[in-house]
């Protein structure tokens, strides 16, 4: 009876490390690869930090609490790979890339849409100064937000109002 608990508890923790191992993932991929991006800093640190430590804790765990070699193989195939693309990518530029982009200025704001702007953002990289841009930005809650270029004729179009506010 203890042995079938220690059983059920080994894997409703892989389980649970399993999913926020997951979690974090589609988060860093959605973050790096795609327009959506995390404006909180504490849940980007936690996803960029976190994909480095979950990973060789999930393989790990994983490898020690199933017993099958089938389980094994499928429940470490998904770590290993994340360790493969660290270690192409880089530990430093992950840690680089773990600061959020902070409003400086609101530029532009869309007279229809309240959740819609243009602003010149800055990214502390750390020692290596700040990153700039001016991008167009429509916020999905104050958590996230999907960000993409502006374009040239901003200028000339008629939804956009001349805010010029500072931020930060």
């Amino acid at each position: 009876m203890v042995h079938l608990k220690k059983i059920t508890i080994k894997k409703y923790i892989a389980t649970i490390l399993n999913g926020i191992f997951i979690l974090t993932l589609l988060l860093l991929t959605l973050d790096g690869l795609t327009s959506f991006e995390i404006k909180c800093q504490t849940i980007k640190s936690f996803t960029y930090f976190g994909i480095m430590i979950l990973t060789p804790l999930t393989l790990i765990w994983s490898l020690w609490s199933f017993k099958t070699r089938k389980w094994r193989i499928i429940s470490s195939s998904l770590p290993i790979l994340t360790i493969v693309g660290i270690l192409i990518i880089g530990p430093l530029k992950i840690a680089l890339s773990s600061s959020a982009w902070r409003t400086q200025k609101v530029i532009y704001q869309n007279g229809h849409l309240k959740f819609k702007k243009v602003e010149f953002q800055m990214q502390d990289v750390g020692a290596l100064g700040y990153n700039k841009r001016t991008v167009e930005v429509i916020y999905l809650t104050d958590l996230f937000m999907l960000v993409s270029p502006v374009e040239k004729d901003i200028y000339d179009r008629v939804e956009w109002v001349k805010v010029d506010k500072e931020v930060d």
